[in-house]
């Protein structure tokens, strides 16, 4: 069957073509009643839009190009939900593409989305080469969500306050009557500003020389050796803070398998609130890094830098808040 075009609408209306496209783009120099008669004549007759077309006239493609460094982190799920939100709601469409695969396979991460002709590049989490943006950020407009790396000039950063979130983490613990507490941590700018919030919440409450740090590689086999490395150790900790959920579920894996009670011998706590954290049977505490709206706040970037292009870079962060569930309590015997 035919698909309706411009004209069909236009004779219907009984308007010009002119006049349809007005209405389509949603001009406000056209009178209520013409109006009204193109939007019925659009729904009587199942028009759409052809955008191969739309996008030649106007030199755009209506896409942004949404760059993960990982697939299977749960906490982008929030961060893309905020970003597709609004980024819909103006019009605009996703299209994703995995930077680990492209490394893989020896491409450069954000070609394929370019050779596209995305009208912006948001780049969701931490890229081992951020220099990669440098000839990217040259061509169009774009924005990092979820990563605190340096970026080339005019390029936006949004993600959450990574050092204040660990402060609360870890203040939660000691409040909590916890003085030997080790951190997984991981790696990157985020995880260094999360170290870094671990030792000085530690520092402050004199509980430097009892902080231990072990590495991990944010995942959950990661978080799983991280931990049976700690608890394999003389004077084990009481009390486990680690980078990411992901890298939690592998330390409640490991105090399972040791014979240890989650919270009653090993208090746990992870970062970002994803859906594993809610999970009733992991029923995690954690801190929430706010995903949903680093991704709102990184699409409200990429919109404000279409439409001006050139402006200097910002960084912008959003504040953390501790979600206190069943995976913390006092030490056994304090």
């Amino acid at each position: 069957m035919k698909q309706p075009t411009i004209r069909d609408v236009a004779e219907r209306a009984g308007v010009s073509k002119s006049l349809v496209s007005l209405v389509l783009r949603g001009s406000d120099r056209v009178r209520t009643e013409k109006r009204q008669a193109v939007l019925e004549a659009v729904r009587e007759l199942g028009y759409r839009p052809n955008a191969a077309a739309r996008s030649l006239s106007e030199q755009r493609t209506r896409t942004v190009g949404v760059l993960l460094n990982d697939l299977r982190n749960p906490w982008f799920v929030d961060l893309l939900d905020g970003l597709n939100s609004l980024l819909h709601h103006h019009g605009l469409y996703m299209l994703l593409a995995d930077a680990r695969l492209n490394r893989r396979t020896g491409q450069d991460p954000a070609g394929p989305l370019t050779d596209l002709g995305v009208d912006g590049l948001v780049v969701v989490g931490t890229l081992p080469d951020p220099a990669a943006l440098d000839a990217v950020a040259g061509r169009v407009p774009v924005v990092v969500a979820g990563a605190r790396e340096a970026v080339p000039p005019g390029v936006d950063v949004v993600a959450g306050d990574d050092e204040r979130g660990a402060r609360l983490a870890t203040e939660h613990l000691i409040g909590l009557g916890h003085r030997d507490i080790a951190h997984i941590a991981g790696y990157g700018e985020v995880g260094a500003l999360r170290r870094r919030g671990f030792a000085s919440a530690m520092a402050a409450h004199g509980l430097a020389g009892r902080a231990v740090v072990e590495p991990s590689d944010m995942t959950e086999e990661g978080g799983h050796r991280a931990t049976v490395r700690l608890l394999a150790r003389p004077g084990r900790p009481t009390a486990v803070f680690a980078v990411n959920d992901i890298a939690c579920v592998g330390v409640l894996s490991a105090a399972d398998e040791l014979g240890l009670r989650v919270p009653r011998d090993l208090s746990v706590v992870g970062y970002d609130n994803t859906g594993l954290a809610r999970l009733r049977h992991l029923w995690l505490t954690t801190v929430d890094s706010a995903g949903h709206e680093v991704g709102r706040r990184a699409a409200r970037c990429l919109l404000d830098r279409l439409a001006a292009p050139g402006a200097a870079g910002s960084v912008q962060l959003t504040a953390p808040t501790l979600e206190i569930r069943g995976t913390t309590a006092a030490p056994s015997g304090a």
